[in-house]
């Protein structure tokens, strides 16, 4: 079976990451299921990490941006934290069709390039045009091949930092296993439940902080709206 999906391209990385979407997904479906309004169980749970999230995503990019584009970073991060715990399954890199995702350099580039085609979208969309890309040409004209070459390095920024951080310690976890069995490999998996996390939060973090400024004319529009209504 492992043979005939290596030979169609499917990779372990692949088979994990669709692994993980099934399971997030079942989560979901479960948690909302039979909602209440004084939530128990797995309701309760979830309703209070998303909570967590928002006001974290919201103190990061703003009230308005952070709840109208919440959901796009919150489960980038749930995402990434996930795959990257899937490294510390044991066997994972080792039994067939268990890898962590984020450990393949194509899976940091295409949520990268999600990421940037999302800022692109969200900033015309919240400009009413191609008005958005005069940032580019700002403060002086002349800057524009640096503006534009920023525009791109993000992606770039973004791949290379998830994936060399997770291989980098995927692979300093494995040599310390080899060298000491015993004690080492333990602390060393702590430290990669924390190093999970931070990448996780610093590639969702990123990503907030880019869509708030792709949207800041769309945020200082809602500013004023509400500044007039009150």
């Amino acid at each position: 079976m492992i043979e005939m999906l290596n030979s169609m391209g499917i990779t372990s990385s692949m088979v994990t990451s669709s692994a993980i979407t099934l399971i997030l997904c079942i989560l979901a479906i479960l948690a909302g299921r039979n909602m209440e309004m004084i939530p128990s169980g797995l309701q309760n749970v979830m309703e209070v990490a998303i909570e967590k999230l928002s006001d974290f995503f919201q103190d990061v990019m703003g009230e308005y941006v952070g709840r109208k584009y919440f959901s796009l970073v919150a489960t980038l991060f749930i995402y990434i934290l996930i795959c990257n715990y899937s490294g510390l399954l044991p066997m994972s890199g080792h039994l067939p069709g268990l890898k962590a995702p984020t450990s393949s350099i194509n899976f940091p580039i295409a949520l990268a390039i999600i990421v940037f085609f999302a800022t692109q979208i969200i900033g015309v969309r919240e400009t009413h045009g191609l008005k958005y890309y005069k940032h580019l040409f700002q403060p002086v004209f002349f800057l524009f091949p640096i503006m534009l070459l920023e525009e791109f390095v993000r992606p770039l920024s973004l791949t290379l930092r998830l994936y060399g951080n997770i291989f980098g310690e995927e692979a300093v976890a494995s040599s310390f296993f080899h060298l000491v069995p015993l004690g080492v490999p333990v602390i060393m998996q702590a430290l990669s439940v924390l190093m999970g996390a931070i990448q996780a939060l610093v590639f969702s973090l990123l990503a907030g902080i880019y869509i708030a400024g792709a949207a800041e004319h769309g945020a200082e529009e809602h500013e004023h709206l509400k500044a007039q209504h009150n």
